[in-house]
């Protein structure tokens, strides 16, 4: 673990793998820390011959925290972007990218290869958008360019407030992951339930996730930017996804040229071990391909 100066943050983060290999820098999504990405999906990029990068957004986790911006009002946003309105952020996702991109400078890394999921995939598509000369290919996964509304119950969920307990904290992380998976792999409930255990110990920050949340429904329509990125693109979705519906995944894919996109049959708004080496594959071929090619990421 290390931390670094980032954009007017302190980003804690993890890397892993050949230092000389093609850096891959992971953007996790809302209210979720870098810890979200499975440690063995991390360990098997890693593995596959990249120098692999995770870490904490801003406001969550142990990142910067920007308690002194206030409390979001996220039901109000909710109802904003829902009915087309504006929302008034007190950051950016335009800032968050930002973030990411100043990581990678205190890293010592020019480009990267740009692996986004969720939210974390929307940062992704406005740093390639805002910043095409710093990455060298971008993996969009179970995101999309402009917001949807998922399924009424699991955005109740999402939006639910704090329990107040560890026990009730517990409870509704499981019961939140359960909402969102697919159904076409198997559920761990133990597995998860250890793992939302050790997530809360590591860090527990609910107002964080809901200035996230209100600075992703800011950030509008990024359909017409995207269809000026000229970079290898890979878009992953899960066909049985309750959150960032399906039709968000075909959005990206559609809006930027080129694209390729995989559907994971069955799969919900989680990353299970049995679609990992279909992803895995994607990701690691995407990559090889762009460093055979020897291009160059575009210019500003």
């Amino acid at each position: 673990m290390g931390r670094a100066e980032s954009n007017g943050m302190t980003l804690e983060y993890e890397t892993l793998g050949d230092a000389a290999g093609p850096p891959l820098l992971l953007i996790m999504g809302l209210g979720a820390q870098m810890t979200a990405w499975p440690v063995e999906f991390f360990r098997q990029l890693a593995a596959r011959g990249h120098h692999v990068i995770r870490f904490d957004n801003r406001d969550i986790g142990l990142s910067t925290h920007l308690d002194h911006l206030g409390e979001a009002d996220g039901l109000a946003a909710f109802g904003a972007a829902s009915a087309g309105e504006a929302v008034e952020a007190p950051y950016s996702l335009a800032d968050m990218a930002a973030d990411a991109v100043g990581l990678l400078d205190a890293l010592g890394h020019d480009t990267a290869h740009i692996v986004g999921a969720s939210m974390g995939g929307m940062i992704a598509q406005r740093l390639v958008i805002d910043h095409p000369q710093r990455a060298r290919s971008l993996t969009s996964i179970f995101s999309m360019p402009r917001f949807l509304p998922g399924e009424e119950k699991v955005s109740a969920a999402l939006m639910a407030g704090d329990p107040g307990t560890l026990e009730g904290r517990i409870e509704a992380g499981v019961e939140g992951a359960r909402l969102m998976a697919g159904g076409g792999f198997p559920f761990d409930e133990d597995l998860v339930r250890d793992l939302v255990a050790a997530s809360i110990a590591r860090s527990w920050h609910p107002e964080g996730q809901v200035r996230q949340m209100v600075a992703m429904l800011a950030d509008g329509d990024r359909t017409e930017a995207l269809r000026s990125v000229d970079l290898p693109t890979l878009v992953v979705h899960g066909t049985m996804d309750p959150l960032v519906v399906p039709q968000g995944g075909q959005e990206t894919a559609d809006a930027i040229p080129g694209a390729g996109l995989l559907w994971i049959d069955g799969m919900g708004h989680e990353l299970p071990p049995g679609a990992w080496p279909v992803i895995l594959d994607g990701i690691s071929d995407l990559v090889a391909l762009v460093e055979r090619s020897g291009v160059p990421p575009p210019t500003a």
